[in-house]
Parts: structure tokens; sequence; C-alpha cells
């Protein structure tokens, strides 16, 4: 609150209010930087994680030209991933879009194999997955980009704030609202001595990074979010990842023709994902707001349209009928007792307007 009297002005310029501002920007970069392994000079902030991840993957390729135009990724990749590999091959560039298991975990072999092939440029892979929660083998892959000679863009969004960033990273992004910060707050941080061009015009603002006017307050926000985040992760990732343990063993039970979706061990700690045979999503979603419940389904990505999710269907299992839970911080253990209180009668009346006994 004090950075919207402190922060307000142009920390480009030089008067006083504008040297304060600056402070604020420069504490505040140290800070994030510090908790997610960059130095200061590492990080730019964007105005999303999803312009974050534009800017870093398109800006890496731009820079890669000469080396190589094949672009290798995972298929359970967000899609701001997605949508900038689509930009990348428009532009005459390609890619190769690597499977997963059952679990979501992408094929570390045929990864790893596919980074080592002549003319790759970039590698993307992101830390955990957006939908299911599987934590992705980074660290591994990490080691076989050095070794090849192809920097990695991680997409941390998901993990930042509550576990460990991977080490090995090229380029790094995230977005201050998964940590509990403000929205409109992403972060992108390029290693020293990767190449990086941005694929916009050039601006002297953000280490010649991002163009636009810095949000101070919000990025002093975001700071003080991701430092509290951190302070208490090992504690509330502790409750939270066993309250998720008890969705994932209680909703099978409790519910016939259910799947639980996603590594039940390597993932993250606060989301799990279930599917529902022989029930519309839409008409679930719906039931479980009139209870309370603000819950997702379809793509985490095309959630307003519902669409069938790509990493469901990358994943092979059932991709209608799913139910996307992410428990926020300090969620009452009572919340979940209700849930599965009340779901099943909702799965059942849901079952029933289609038919299915």
């Amino acid at each position: 609150m004090a950075a919207l009297d402190v922060g307000w002005a142009d920390p480009a310029r030089l008067y006083g209010s504008a040297r304060r501002a600056r402070l604020l920007l420069d504490q505040a970069r140290a800070e994030i930087g510090e908790v997610l392994g960059a130095r200061a000079d590492e990080l730019s902030f964007t105005s999303s994680g999803t312009q974050a991840v534009h800017l870093g993957l398109l800006g890496a390729l731009q820079a890669r030209r000469r080396a190589g135009r094949h672009l290798v990724v995972s298929a359970v990749e967000h899609s701001s991933v997605l949508h900038a590999a689509g930009v990348h091959e428009r532009g005459a560039g390609t890619v190769q879009t690597i499977g997963v298991a059952l679990s979501g975990r992408v094929d570390l072999p045929a990864f790893t194999e596919a980074i080592a092939a002549e003319g790759v440029a970039v590698a993307a892979l992101q830390t955990a997955n957006h939908e299911v929660g599987t934590l992705q083998p980074v660290a591994e892959v990490a080691a076989a980009c050095r070794a090849a000679g192809v920097p990695l863009v991680v997409d941390a969004a998901q993990s930042a704030g509550r576990l460990p960033i991977p080490p090995g990273w090229s380029v790094l992004t995230a977005s201050a609202h998964k940590w509990g910060g403000p929205a409109g707050v992403g972060v992108l941080a390029v290693r020293k001595g990767t190449r990086w061009r941005s694929p916009y015009p050039e601006d002297d603002r953000e280490q010649r990074r991002v163009p636009g006017y810095e949000n101070v307050p919000a990025v002093v926000a975001a700071a003080a979010a991701l430092r509290a985040r951190a302070a208490e992760a090992a504690a509330e990732n502790a409750r939270l990842s066993a309250l998720v343990d008890r969705i994932r063993t209680e909703v099978p039970r409790r519910v016939p023709d259910v799947e639980v979706i996603g590594d039940p061990v390597d993932r993250l700690p606060h989301l799990v994902t279930f599917s529902c045979l022989y029930v519309d999503g839409e008409a679930l979603l719906t039931e479980l707001d009139k209870a309370g419940f603000a819950v997702s389904s379809g793509s985490s990505c095309t959630a307003s349209t519902l669409r069938p999710s790509h990493v469901l269907e990358a994943m092979g299992v059932l991709t209608h009928g799913n139910v996307r839970v992410s428990l926020p911080r300090g969620i009452p253990e009572d919340d979940v007792d209700r849930f599965l209180a009340v779901l099943p009668d909702i799965v059942l009346r849901v079952r029933q307007r289609l038919g299915v006994r």
C-alpha cells in the first residue's frame, strides 16, 4: 500500500519521486530474483505470464536463427508456448512435439534424443503441468540441453513460489498472480550468456527486453507476495498436499466411474484433476458452482468455451466430464469435507438428467 503513495512516478526519470520509484523497482527485482534463482540484471517484468512466455521463447528463437530453426516442446505445454511455436512455424521454422506418458510426464528419452539432433535452436519444457499437476524432468532435460548447446526455456508459472526452481534453465518465465501477487505482472529472466533478441521493437525499459511503462506498485506487491509464499511454502505445501491426497483417494471411492488424472507422487501440492464418465463437464461445473465451488473443466487455456483439453488428449485420458480443483492458500479442511460430501449427489443428478443410471 505504501508503494501506491511512493512508487507512482516514472522510474526512468531523474527527479526525486522517480528515483524513489526506481529504488522500489530495483529492490523488488532483487527480491524476486533471489527466490527464483536469478540475478537482478537477468530479470525483467512483463504485463503477464503469457507475454513473458511469448517474449522469452520468440526472443530465444530469434537469437538462434543461425544455429537452427527447429524448436522442441512437450505436448502438454501451456497454450502460450504452443501459440508462440505456431508463430515460429508460420515464419518457416519447424516444431517437434514430444509426447507424454499416461501420468502427463514427458518422454525423457525422446526429448533428449530430439534435443541432440542437428539444427535445434531452442527447447521448451514447463516445470509442472498447469492442468494435472505432474512435475516435469526439467533438471534432466536441462543437463541434456547443456550437453547439446541448446538453450532451455522453462515456464515456471505453476511452481514459482511453491517449489524450488530446477537448475539449468536459460530462459525462465513466471506469473505473479499464480503465487498470490496481483494480476498483470509477469516475470522474464534471461540467464547471463544466453543469446536472446527481442521480437519487439527495442525499448529502453526493462533491460531492453520489454517495452512499456513499469507498474511499480504492482511489482512491489508481487515481490511481497512471493516472499510470503516462499516463507510458508514448506508447511502450506504439506498441508495442501495432504488435502489433495484425500481428494484423490475419496473421489473414486465415493463416485463410481471416475478416473483421477496425473502423477500421484511427483506433482504440485495444490492441484488435482479427475474425470467422471457419462457426465457433461459444463453441467457438472454449473451444479458445483451453485453449491459454492469455483472449479474448472476443459482446457485451462480456453475454459470459457470448455474446449477439450489438449493436455488430457496428449495423455490419452478421458477429456470430457473432467474437474480441476486448485486449492488456494489457507483453504480450511472443512471446505474439502463439504466438497467430498456434495460431489456424489451432484454427479448422480447430472448423470440422471443425461439418462445414465
